[in-house]
């Protein structure tokens, strides 16, 4: 059986497959040629995670395929419903990569904090001319110990990036209509293990009293965050979404920023992907990474060791 990772697969997963007897397929394929490459390979399983997408039209043109594997959590680049009513196994690792996006909000809220994101942009230019202003201008940074993190979605990911928040010494607040509280348990190296309890509230209260805003929710019919978000929230306030491109609006948030509705921002996902707007990518308050929260060598790891795993166990 052939397995088609079109978006790449951690070695992990390659072996694990290759151990079972499957063929793997590391091309990449561009979207228009996948129906024919499919069909002419006879592949099995074709495996993506954000970069392609496998729709309606593709499913009813490739009779081959028995499983659609998404590398990550959210699927809105497959037609999963559709798949599965044909017959099809739709199948991904949610729990996988949720650290490693928690790890990436705070790699921002980090830089933020201390202007790091401004900061490495001046210094290569003005760093040996301007020093002493520079280091003037970079001195009121703050610490995150103490501060207020509101997570909006509280699944996964969310609970994950709450718990390095709680590990920092920060308090957290919760928005999520699925979830009415949750337990969490904070594991330390030496075995030891500290529980908290968070009780979600309101999507007003959170924006209203926290101090850094993170967004784990899924793609949305509209916005999450827009005009009338930023004006409940602290002038001083950090939002941050390493989750889904357009569950922020774009323009709303350079006209909040512009206006000091909130201070500074980061975004790890973009309205226009791949080609977010200049508007976004010239602004020095905004600190941009080009959607890397999965992109770390444990959770690629771990996505590709499920995957081979679910594979195995559905056609073996």
């Amino acid at each position: 059986m052939k397995v088609l990772a079109n978006d790449g697969l951690a070695q992990s997963g390659v072996d694990a497959l290759e151990k079972a007897g499957f063929e793997v397929i590391l091309n990449t394929v561009a979207q228009d040629q996948l129906e024919n490459y499919i069909n002419e390979n006879n592949v099995d399983v074709i495996l993506v995670r954000s970069a392609t997408t496998v729709r309606q039209e593709l499913i009813d043109a490739c009779p081959s395929l028995k499983i659609i594997g998404r590398g990550g959590v959210g699927m809105d680049n497959i037609d999963v419903q559709y798949a599965k009513d044909k017959g099809l196994h739709v199948i991904n690792t949610p729990a996988a990569s949720s650290h490693s996006v928690g790890e990436l909000v705070f790699a921002h809220l980090f830089g933020l904090v201390r202007f790091l994101q401004d900061s490495n942009r001046n210094m290569p230019l003005e760093g040996d001319t301007k020093f002493g202003a520079l280091k003037k201008s970079y001195a009121k940074g703050v610490e995150l110990k103490g501060q207020t993190l509101g997570v909006i979605g509280f699944g996964r990911i969310g609970q994950a990036t709450a718990k390095i928040a709680l590990g920092l010494g920060m308090k957290v607040i919760a928005f999520d209509p699925f979830f009415e509280k949750v337990d969490l348990d904070l594991e330390f190296f030496d075995g030891q293990k500290v529980s908290f309890t968070i009780n979600t509230t309101s999507k007003e209260e959170v924006l209203k009293n926290a101090d850094f805003v993170t967004l784990h929710v899924p793609a949305q019919d509209g916005y999450v965050i827009g005009a009338p978000e930023f004006k409940i929230m602290k002038n001083t306030a950090i939002i941050i979404n390493a989750a889904r491109g357009g569950v922020i609006d774009e323009v709303a948030l350079i006209e909040a920023l512009e206006a000091g509705e909130i201070s500074k921002a980061a975004l790890d996902v973009f309205e226009s992907e791949p080609k977010p707007s200049m508007k976004v990518l010239m602004n020095p308050n905004i600190s941009l990474t080009p959607h890397i929260g999965a992109a770390t060598l444990e959770a690629q790891d771990r996505i590709g060791t499920e995957l081979a795993s679910q594979i195995i166990s559905i056609l073996k």
